[in-house]
């Protein structure tokens, strides 16, 4: 007798059903959350999770491998289409097992590697001190100017000065386009390879939004999920370029995934990642990439006006920093999840507080974009976000470091006893049943 997941696990489902009420009845801003769709999480939940495939297409370890190849080979024709390159690998378990792939092909143990510093907006796998990518290369931070661009001629000096075998571009908290172009001529002068990181910005290249990394660099590298809506997963692609720097690089990535870094691939997240792929390429997608994006302006434009500051005083993108002040970027962060309004606690450019206590949060458009929100809808979500600091305006974050314990205990237990907090919750709740997720 065949069991629902209600039945066979009723704590379980109760777990999940509280999550799928949570984000049905709040906003999601975290800009590398999105809602995937029904039929990439049937896919996902599919009986490709049963199959073990390690190889590739038509080159297997194990039998039984006619469908687990199609839908391989499946999301690898879609992903060449929709980004214009001659090389995908689809296995990746994640972005960043993918970005640790593309340093075991390309690098030795030492080489000289340069990425966007992690409080200017960088990657942990860019190179930052607490990932193992600093333990195993020898790398350069690049950062971002006073307005929060690329400072371009301070990485052209960087790359001139330490010559690196690779170089990053590509962000976890960078809200301005990404200047492929430019950074490709400081790589080609130094003879590094450029490699992007287009994680969170994959839909929107897709969607014609943003600028396209492929004419450019020699690796891309992406998440399946943030903007692509897709499950969680990665894909490393090869460019033109790529090969004609090295005509066995794409070789030297599929060995770095398979047998250098993972074994079978997650053949149920293929099948999603296809799934994906296949919306992708709808007229539907491109619109919504492009309300993505006017969403995110008009947002951070309604913010502007209510006085709250801005990293880079606005965005090219999905995403938008607000700077907090010194060490309050959990204060609003919490603040705003009692109402209703989820985002990340995040750094700054030139944050002098510590990534545990950042002064800024990391929000962005994709989630409630997804949710048919338009710009009437970023004008309530701007006001709401006002309300909260208004309400939080009196909390200092303490520079005494003993302090911090007891200031941050006494403020979560005073939100939850603000009426005000309680009033804009109510309003979150009543807007939200208008966007209905899955329903």
């Amino acid at each position: 007798m065949k069991k629902t997941l209600k039945e066979q696990d009723p704590l379980v489902y109760k777990m999940i059903k509280g999550e799928e009420k949570r984000q049905e009845e709040g906003l999601e801003l975290i800009p590398s959350e999105i809602a995937a769709s029904n039929a990439v999480i049937e896919a996902l939940g599919s009986v490709f999770t049963n199959k073990y495939s390690e190889g590739y297409s038509g080159k297997r370890y194990y039998g039984g491998q006619e469908f687990a190849d199609s839908i391989e080979t499946l999301a690898i024709d879609r992903a060449k289409k929709l980004f214009g390159v001659p090389h995908v690998n689809v296995q990746p378990y994640s972005g960043s097992p993918a970005n640790f792939a593309v340093y075991t092909a390309i690098c030795e143990p030492g080489d000289k590697v340069m990425g966007q510093s992690l409080p200017d907006g960088g990657h942990l796998t860019h190179g930052w001190k607490a990932s193992a990518t600093s333990k195993f290369f020898d790398i350069t931070q690049y950062h971002v100017d006073d307005e929060g661009y690329l400072d371009l001629e301070e990485i052209e000096t960087l790359a001139k000065e330490h010559k690196p075998k690779m170089i990053w571009v590509g962000a976890t908290a960078y809200v301005r386009e990404f200047p492929f172009e430019e950074l490709s001529k400081i790589a080609d002068k130094v003879g590094a390879y450029l490699i992007a990181d287009i994680a969170h910005i994959a839909g929107l290249i897709i969607g014609g939004v943003h600028k396209s990394p492929v004419e450019y660099v020699h690796v891309i590298t992406t998440t399946t999920h943030k903007t692509l809506r897709g499950p969680r997963g990665g894909m490393i692609m090869v460019t033109e370029k790529g090969l004609k720097k090295d005509k066995d690089l794409a070789k030297k990535i599929d060995r770095a995934i398979f047998p250098g870094l993972q074994g079978g691939p997650h053949d149920h997240q293929t099948a999603a990642i296809a799934v994906t792929l296949g919306e992708a390429m709808e007229p539907e997608f491109t619109e919504y990439a492009k309300q993505v994006v006017k969403n995110a302006k008009v947002l951070a434009e309604e913010l502007k006006r209510r006085g709250i500051k801005l990293v880079s005083n606005g965005t090219d993108n999905h995403m938008l920093l607000i700077d907090c002040g010194f060490g309050r970027g959990t204060f609003l962060s919490d603040a705003l999840e009692e109402v209703g309004i989820t985002l990340n606690k995040n750094t700054i450019p030139k944050d002098e507080s510590s990534p545990f206590y950042p002064s800024g949060v990391r929000l962005g458009t994709p989630f409630v974009t997804v949710r048919k929100m338009k710009e009437p809808e970023m004008e309530k979500i701007a006001e709401w976000i006002y309300r909260v600091t208004q309400e939080i305006e009196k909390y200092k974050f303490p520079q005494i470091k003993d302090y911090r314990g007891k200031v941050l205990k006494k403020f979560k237990e005073e939100l939850m006893k603000n009426e005000e907090l309680k009033n804009i919750r109510k309003e979150v709740k009543e807007l939200c049943k208008k966007f209905p997720l899955y329903k």
